[in-house]
């Protein structure tokens, strides 16, 4: 799942960054484009020490659990936030590059978020009554449902479900609607929109193709493309060429548009040049003529079992450094009220640690950023910290959700262009949730 080599690689790729410049103001466009952009964390990232409650007794009983986890106050560092109706909230510290943009509204969070089939609470889970997704805490499992949108996972995900729901309005063009920055994922890919990959600054050529005489290479490009097209009537080898005829015309199309133009400077980490290579594709939105696209980066690392402290530091520091650059990407493009990006992650952790480290959990705490956003606010109900607690699926404090996935994915959805009919064929367990619409998107 982490395609960094090693921590001490990252650290030597990551550059360091000055506090982030005040934005512009940025208002509303009529241009009829819409962009979704996973950031996703993968091995389960920590919640609890992404957000941490600031209400004394709340916090009092965070500290107490956590013990050596804990993250000390304010006045140590900590990032005050605040929502709308005056509950006291921080994140950690890691996430400097971005605390900004919660004053300036472009920032919220929901609050324990995860994969449900139904509904659920303690007691139904201590009764045994309670329809629990298969395979709780299996990292393959929760990825697959997190990525599918739902409690039973799938063979589509509900990003690429969106675009499916909306084709007809990226017309004739060419380009794809999903791409992964981050190898093959479920969540972009569709029942009728498949999920390109592109790695950030692998080269889609063919090797051999460039050669002299020119008609030697017109010739050599022309055999390839009549063997990539040959029907050998194995459904196995057929997928494998359309995946090479579609990276190939990919490449081209990047070649051909000047592979987008973005001044911003990001960050030079792996999540850096994901995201940077995601905002070059939306500068060539009117170029290659796509209004629906969805994107999907990972940045991995994230199952803390031992030593948390600074590595969950560390990871933080590179998300909140790269989508602090990405945001200030899409204010230099005009579209940042266009570009919605957000993370997930398959489980979060224990609240009660496991010396150095936390366990594998369930409900979750997640970043939403972006101009449509309505921001300063925590959404969804943020969960009692207490071992054994009404939101504590056992004793160690693993959250049962409190919100679904369906819930969040459709709030996006929506925005993104869907109605009713589309929302619920994309999310089928939709209507066993209530509210459908969170209420984070303008």
């Amino acid at each position: 799942m982490d395609r960094n080599t090693t921590r001490r690689a990252l650290l030597r790729a990551a550059c360091a960054l000055t506090a982030a410049p005040a934005l512009p103001a940025m208002g509303q466009t009529s241009e009829d484009y819409r962009a979704l952009v996973c950031v996703f964390l993968a091995g389960g990232c920590d919640g609890h020490n992404l957000l941490v409650p600031q209400e004394p007794t709340a916090y009092a009983a965070y500290r107490q659990i956590r013990g050596g986890l804990a993250l000390p106050d304010q006045s140590a560092g900590l990032l005050p936030i605040s929502t709308r109706d005056g509950v006291p909230y921080a994140l950690n510290s890691g996430l400097q590059a971005i605390h900004p943009l919660w004053a300036q509204g472009r920032l919220a969070l929901i609050a324990n978020l995860g994969p449900l089939l139904a509904p659920t609470t303690r007691a139904q889970v201590l009764a045994g009554t309670a329809t629990l997704p298969a395979n709780l805490f299996s990292h393959s499992d929760q990825m697959l449902q997190t990525q599918a949108g739902n409690g039973s996972g799938g063979g589509t995900g509900w990003g690429g479900r969106s675009a499916d729901a909306l084709l007809a309005r990226n017309g004739s063009a060419r380009f794809p609607a999903a791409i992964s920055m981050a190898g093959g994922a479920l969540f972009a890919s569709g029942a009728q929109v498949p999920s390109a990959s592109l790695i950030p600054g692998f080269n889609l050529d063919v090797s051999g193709m460039s050669t002299w005489p020119a008609s030697a290479s017109a010739a050599r490009s022309q055999a390839l493309n009549e063997i990539l097209a040959l029907d050998g009537g194995v459904r196995l080898i057929q997928a494998a060429n359309q995946v090479r005829r579609d990276a190939l015309s990919l490449g081209t199309l990047l070649r051909n548009s000047g592979n987008g133009s973005v001044n911003t400077v990001f960050p030079g980490t792996d999540l850096g040049r994901q995201l940077q290579q995601v905002a070059r594709i939306i500068a060539l939105r009117g170029t290659v003529g796509v209004k629906r696209q969805v994107f999907f980066v990972q940045l991995g690392g994230f199952d803390t079992h031992s030593n948390q402290s600074w590595q969950h530091w560390d990871l933080l520091r590179q998300l909140g450094e790269a989508l602090a650059a990405f945001h200030a990407a899409t204010v230099e493009l005009g579209v940042a009220s266009l570009v919605t990006s957000f993370t997930q992650s398959e489980f979060g952790r224990s609240l009660q640690p496991s010396g150095s480290g936390t366990d594998h959990g369930w409900g979750n705490h997640h970043l939403i950023l972006g101009g449509a956003v309505r921001g300063t606010q925590v959404y969804g109900r943020f969960p009692t910290p207490a071992l054994g607690g009404s939101d504590d699926f056992g004793s160690r404090g693993v959250l049962i959700p409190s919100t679904s996935l369906e819930q969040f994915g459709a709030t996006l959805a929506r925005w993104f262009g869907l109605d009713n009919p589309a929302l619920n064929a994309a999310f089928p367990a939709l209507a066993a949730f209530s509210p459908q619409d969170l209420g984070f998107m303008s």
